[in-house]
């Protein structure tokens, strides 16, 4: 119910920023309404197909990943600077986003080989190298943002596989110099745009100006805003993105500082059901995929509001059920219904047992 929450008012805002729209093929707010219906088509279904299906094509859904990755190098269309599109028509689709998903469950699956914890330093580095080809994939987009995402799946499922405390310093060592490499693989707008998160005035016409609109738009929402469809930044075209990466702050200009909370608050909910649902698991593999989604919505949303409140600089990161686009609708979906899967085979697999008993 919360994430069906989230996707109404997503599509409400989206709604209301694209009411002058009449042709199918720009209307924003039709497309993510069938975005929506065949993510939750996606997600009633995976929700009944055993999750274990998944681990033993883990492998399999990888390399398909890391193809998908490559054919957008060559043959993807550049949006914002990044080409990490392919084109289908009216519709585009980010493969990005259904890597993210790829790598929790290949992860998850490369690890759950060993029955308890992490012990083989070698098996580590062996995901981290396998990881880091998906990684640097998409740095050559460049998409800063979502190689950024990656490393912090990668890294959150390796905490939370119970990883000793050396071997994990070691591992933050390497990420933080990847993190510096990175640099050198950067757009020269995105250097800008991190350039100006340190110094907000260095550029406020250029590189710092989405962000200052952004702030100006969630500081005139007031308690509670001005009302949907109401939004002078939105609704005039003063916020750029402001159906994709700026969407929170347009959220908050027309429904106000209650509005936010209410977003807020529906994120700590779903992330309270994961919490209590990998604590159900009953096998590793289920684990670590839970935890994995977690690790991901939890890295999606604080970016991404991170970045509307000028905290965090801008990398394009879009807000989970809420932003215009149905890659990350569509994968945010999958992950839930196979969230839904791992719960339900774990109260099928209790039930028996009581049977048993």
């Amino acid at each position: 119910m919360a994430v069906v929450l989230l996707a109404s008012v997503g599509l409400l805002v989206i709604y209301s920023l694209s009411i002058k729209e009449s042709d199918f093929s720009s209307n924003i707010f039709l497309k993510q309404l069938v975005f929506f219906t065949v993510g939750m088509g996606a997600m009633f279904f995976l929700a009944f197909v055993d999750y274990n299906y998944l681990r033993s094509y883990s492998r399999m859904i990888y390399f398909v990943a890391i193809f998908t990755l490559v054919v957008v190098l060559f043959f993807g269309i550049t949006i914002r600077g990044t080409s990490g599109w392919i084109s289908f028509g009216i519709f585009n689709i980010q493969p990005i986003e259904f890597s993210k998903l790829a790598l929790i469950i290949f992860i998850a699956a490369f690890i759950s080989k060993k029955k308890t914890e992490i012990n083989e330093t070698g098996r580590l580095f062996v995901s981290l190298i396998l990881s880091g080809i998906m990684i640097l994939l998409v740095m050559k987009q460049p998409d800063f943002g979502s190689a950024a995402v990656l490393m912090g799946i990668w890294l959150g499922m390796i905490i939370i596989s119970s990883v000793n405390k050396k071997i994990f310093f070691i591992l933050f060592f390497i990420g933080a110099m990847l993190l510096s490499v990175s640099w050198f693989f950067l757009a020269d707008y995105q250097k800008e745009r991190i350039m100006n998160f340190f110094n907000p005035e260095l550029n406020i016409k250029g590189s710092g100006y989405n962000v200052a609109q952004s702030l100006i738009a969630i500081g005139s929402g007031g308690i509670t805003g001005k009302g949907i469809g109401h939004g002078s930044q939105s609704q005039l075209n003063f916020l750029p993105e402001k159906h994709t990466d700026f969407i929170f702050a347009v959220i908050t200009e027309e429904l106000g500082l209650f509005g936010a909370f209410f977003i807020l608050f529906l994120y700590g909910v779903i992330f309270y059901r994961m919490k209590k649902i990998v604590g159900y698991t009953v096998d590793n593999f289920g684990f670590l995929v839970v935890g994995g989604m977690m690790v991901y919505l939890f890295m999606q949303v604080a970016v991404n509001v991170g970045m509307n409140i000028g905290i965090v600089p801008v990398v394009g990161i879009t807000l989970p059920f809420l932003s215009y686009g149905g890659s990350s609708m569509i994968s945010f979906l999958i992950g839930i219904g196979i969230i839904l899967n791992i719960n339900q085979r774990r109260t099928i697999l209790n039930e028996k047992a009581a049977y048993s008993d």
